[in-house]
């Protein structure tokens, strides 16, 4: 009953927060909704002693949520499948030597750049941890976030060619960016892995290898299943179907649940739903359904995301390396970008234009704080989820409020 009680308290904030977007700030529905949140959370903190009551309140609330567990756990794989339903393969397809060089490689080595200057950066102001444990910040800030960028790139008016790139780098970058995360919090945790190439590779290829068959194989299934029956209902069915039922599958098997539910996405939104025997009305009614989740699920996450500054002590004394960690993930995110691009012989050149837009587009949000979260309190957490609150804050609100007005001012020169 508790459960039902905070998801209800949740929907009726996410909602009153949406009309006041809607009727006064008029911001994009994600970033305008986070904003509402910040500016009620850093009212009751300024406010705490003169209405306890309702900080106590609001405060429990959003502590009883395990918000790694909540979005790891459930809600990314219903956002991937929403957003990956609406990818067209073909975008996709001409832009794949990008899209899989950007979601592997350029994510270890924006790990590594970040890694090796917050180490002296935290040196500098005083507040020195192990390498190691910069390296576990480094894996959680590296990857883009696929909920913020899907849901904030399409009403940036992005150029489809680098829309299609940065979104895909997101949608498929979560599989390398865990296995990275697993073996630096393994590392900083002092267990025992398989640091080897060999061993690495492994670990790859079962968590992101295995993540897209599952994923190809529930697709294919749900697909076959949609073309041989009638009925929008059933079809909304089996969508949900392979969302929850994949994401038990992908953690029996410790394959990684939100690329098969990219992958399962894919298939459903190119091949499932245009199968001869399903209606153009059919389609209409799925991708709709999607569509809502989508919304109201996006909602809910910027909510909790905007509120979780009333649990993270201190905040204030990390404004200095916050700020600083807020310029080492821009830079990384560049160098990972231009020595690929500089590199590897892409089909399409890249300009100076496409790599501005690449950077300044490539968002982070609830993932990397929900892996913050996770991290333990011994590995200094409290200063790593702060630095990482101030980079997700700063790359929602104001790159993603920008990005559009950036892409039509290059466009101009």
């Amino acid at each position: 009953m508790e459960l039902y009680y905070s998801f209800s308290a949740l929907i009726v904030l996410s909602a009153v927060f949406s009309y006041l977007n809607a009727r006064y700030l008029k911001l994009p529905a994600s970033i305008g909704i986070m904003v509402i949140a910040l500016l009620v959370s850093l009212g009751l903190l300024a406010t705490d002693n003169v209405f306890p009551h309702t900080f106590d309140r609001i405060t429990k609330l959003i502590a009883s949520i395990d918000f790694t567990e909540i979005l790891m756990g459930a809600m990314l794989n219903f956002l991937l499948f929403a957003g990956a339903i609406h990818l067209h393969l073909e975008d996709l397809r001409e832009q794949r030597l990008p899209v899989i060089i950007f979601s592997t490689v350029s994510v270890v080595i924006s790990t590594f750049v970040v890694a090796f200057l917050l180490y002296h950066a935290l040196v500098f102001v005083d507040l020195p941890i192990p390498f190691i444990q910069c390296l576990v910040f480094g894996a959680l800030i590296s990857p883009t976030d696929p909920i913020a960028v899907l849901g904030i790139l399409k009403q940036a008016g992005v150029p489809k060619s680098l829309e299609t790139k940065i979104a895909g780098e997101s949608l498929f970058n979560d599989g390398m960016a865990v296995v990275v995360f697993i073996v630096m919090i393994a590392l900083a945790r002092g267990e025992e892995i398989n640091t080897s190439f060999e061993g690495i590779s492994l670990l790859l290829a079962k968590e992101a290898l295995g993540g897209i068959v599952l994923g190809l194989v529930l697709g294919v299934i749900g697909s076959q299943m949609i073309y041989r029956v009638d009925g929008y209902n059933v079809h909304v069915l089996i969508t949900l179907a392979i969302v929850m039922g994949g994401h038990l599958a992908a953690q029996a098997l410790h394959m990684s649940g939100p690329l098969a539910m990219v992958a399962a996405g894919l298939v459903v939104g190119n091949y499932g739903k245009n199968l001869g025997g399903v209606s153009e009305d059919e389609r209409d009614y799925i991708d709709k359904f999607w569509e809502l989740i989508d919304e109201i699920l996006n909602a809910i996450l910027f909510l909790i995301i905007g509120f979780e500054l009333l649990l993270i002590p201190d905040l204030r004394q990390y404004a200095v390396i916050g700020s600083i960690t807020i310029a080492i993930v821009l830079f990384a995110r560049f160098v990972s970008i231009y020595l690929p691009v500089k590199i590897i012989p892409f089909r399409n050149k890249f300009g100076r234009k496409s790599i501005t837009i690449l950077v300044w587009g490539g968002l982070r949000g609830g993932v990397s704080i929900a892996l913050a979260l996770s991290i333990d309190s011994y590995l200094h957490k409290d200063l790593l989820l702060a630095i990482t609150y101030f980079v997700v804050l700063f790359s929602i609100v104001v790159q993603g409020l920008t990005v559009g007005k950036l892409t039509k001012k290059m466009e101009n020169l």
